[in-house]
């Protein structure tokens, strides 16, 4: 089943991930830095196949092709290996043969976003302005503000775009709309901002349509191959402190105040993949609006399977029983939470409403599975 949320400059909705995911990086900051060194771009990075002269310097010429490194460094990052250092130079580059007269797209310099713009634009002739959003991604800069009016201002003159082209249009993908104040651009900039498709795969049928979109071109289809994709990442974020806490769980064994073992293990690792992976990917349909619920009712229904299978509640083991239907969906709804800024529907709002709401029962919740726990323990060990 496919989510499809219709987006407007209305109703556009922005969360920046909660994590990692798309928002922080160690990119370093320009401030400081000449206009005339930022335009500057390194003519060693593999995509660029030459460059465009035009009257007052050469612009850097990108290949439309992705390479096996683009495809494996996309895949590390999905999986959060070097995703701070992901990015691109900003700056301007172009695809094809541009003249004066042609069209100047506008995206972030996150690479993963740089890449799926340049693959979509085979056979055109276009410049590309990349604006320097820290190596974060259109949406979540755009609600941070890196993908904003004062970074395109500067960009554009940076880069001196009004000497390159006649026209005074620039195309900015329609998920950076919040972030950026058009008026405020024609303004300081003399150039008029125009909204383009939510998809890059969409941007060569917006071109040949007039720069129209239809309605196809702005719904967002979160579907469950989308969702899916967004996952490894996540689990990957639990993978530190899953180690810390494993660690605590063998020295409480080491000191004989516990005995933990197989059973908490996989109850743990359980939980950590419902709210990592089938949350996400039953999103749709699990009752509730709020994440953390959603990720709360199938952690409850993890902890029951738990409870099941190791017969507590037949052989009246009633604390441990209770302390992980308390400890489990804890887990789960957490990290189901997480998911707010990967999801197409959440507004920042929304999220800090939920917050706001689930992390003090949450917290409530796990102080008390703990001592739950630790009581049993205490229990177990007298018989």
């Amino acid at each position: 089943m496919a989510t499809k949320v219709v987006i407007t400059r209305k109703n556009l909705r922005l969360q920046s991930d909660t994590n990692e995911n798309e928002c922080v990086s160690s990119a370093g900051c320009c401030c400081g830095s000449s206009i005339e060194k930022e335009s500057e771009i390194d003519l060693k990075a593999h995509f660029i196949i030459g460059y465009t002269k035009t009257a007052n310097r050469n612009i850097p010429k990108i290949s439309t092709k992705l390479k096996m490194n683009d495809i494996i460094e996309t895949l590390k990052v999905r999986f959060g290996i070097g995703r701070m250092s992901y990015l691109v130079q900003p700056g301007l580059y172009c695809i094809g043969n541009p003249d004066e007269n042609s069209p100047v797209l506008v995206t972030a310099n996150y690479k993963m976003s740089f890449d799926s713009v340049r693959k979509e634009l085979a056979g055109l002739n276009v410049w590309l302005l990349v604006l320097d959003t820290k190596g974060v991604n259109v949406w979540c800069a755009a609600g941070k503000g890196t993908f904003g009016t004062s970074e395109l201002v500067h960009r554009i003159e940076a880069v001196k775009l009004y000497d390159i082209v006649k026209h005074r249009s620039i195309i900015l993908p329609q998920l950076g709309a919040t972030g950026v104040a058009a008026h405020e651009i024609r303004k300081k900039s003399g150039f008029n901002v125009k909204y383009g498709p939510v998809r890059a795969s969409d941007i060569k049928a917006y071109l040949k349509a007039d720069l129209k979109t239809n309605k196809e071109m702005r719904k967002v289809n979160f579907t469950l191959l989308n969702r899916l994709v967004l996952t490894p990442v996540e689990v990957v974020n639990t993978i530190k402190p899953l180690f810390l806490l494993f660690g605590t769980m063998f020295l409480l064994n080491a000191i004989g105040f516990s005995k933990f073992g197989f059973t908490e293990l996989y109850s743990i690792i359980g939980a950590i993949l419902v709210g990592c992976v089938l949350t996400p990917m039953l999103l749709p349909w699990i009752p509730s609006r709020a994440f953390s619920l959603k990720g709360a009712i199938l952690g409850l229904l993890w902890a029951a399977t738990v409870i099941f299978i190791n017969g507590w509640i037949p052989n009246l083991i009633y604390i441990k029983a209770a302390s992980y239907l308390l400890l489990l969906p804890t887990i789960s709804a957490y990290l189901a939470m997480n998911f707010t800024g990967c999801s197409t529907y959440t507004s920042p709002s929304g999220v800090n409403k939920e917050m706001k709401i689930a992390i003090p029962i949450m917290l409530v919740a796990s102080v008390l599975g703990i001592i739950l726990l630790l009581l049993d323990s205490i229990i177990q060990s007298f018989l």
